[in-house]
């Protein structure tokens, strides 16, 4: 037990550089500049996709309605909870980082496990989807679901590779621009769940909505 809690200790930064303790000190806005721009940006691209989506199926109800009985709920689901989960281990990997205490990269390591079992889970409603000779050639709903689910597939990638980036950089010494660069990647992986549960809720939830 005593070895265990020494190589722990080693594990996570204790120290860290004054740059460092003047970062924590100081009140800020988490994260680089840029990765601000990236999410305004990416916000701002989904929500014309979301638009477009809403006028789409005013258009049709009815036929957005029988298509969107035919998605699986509970996978959506499930890749729902796979992805707030590993939101949240971030945030927690995140807090550790901050007070300085071991864990750090052990939180970061969940997170990917859970972010790499929501691509099993997608990958895997896509196969049911075209196994069942649904595609995005099949109708206006489905196009709209695989264009934007697949375009939120490789944004949850590209946080899988930051979320390694990450953990790799969560060891000792802690410098203040890793630390930044950290905090942004949580950033960007807390805005990937935030668009999916958009999407959760405008396809498997809303989707079939009359109006």
């Amino acid at each position: 037990m005593a070895k265990a809690s020494t190589v722990a200790a080693c594990e996570e930064p204790r120290d860290a550089t004054p740059a460092m303790h003047a970062l924590r000190a100081s009140p800020r806005i988490p994260g680089e500049p840029g990765v601000w721009v990236l999410i305004f940006g990416d916000l701002m691209v989904f929500a014309a996709f979301f638009l477009c989506f809403a006028l789409a199926r005013s258009n049709a109800p009815a036929a957005f309605a029988a298509d969107h009985l035919l998605l699986d709920r509970r996978l959506g689901l499930l890749g729902s909870l796979l992805l707030l989960s590993s939101s949240l281990f971030v945030a927690l990997g995140m807090h550790r980082l901050r007070e300085q205490r071991p864990g750090a990269r052990r939180h970061f390591g969940i997170s990917i496990a859970l972010g790499g079992g929501f691509v099993v889970c997608k990958l895997a409603e896509y196969a049911q989807k075209i196994h069942r000779s649904v595609t995005p050639l099949t109708s206006d709903f489905f196009m709209y679901y695989f264009t934007f689910t697949a375009i939120h597939l490789l944004h949850v990638l590209l946080g899988l590779v930051v979320l390694v980036l990450m953990r790799d950089s969560a060891r000792p010494p802690l410098t203040a621009q890793r630390f930044l660069l950290i905090e942004s990647g949580g950033l960007f992986w807390h805005v990937v769940d935030l668009l999916w549960i958009v999407l959760f809720a405008l396809f498997y939830l809303l989707g079939g909505a009359r109006g």
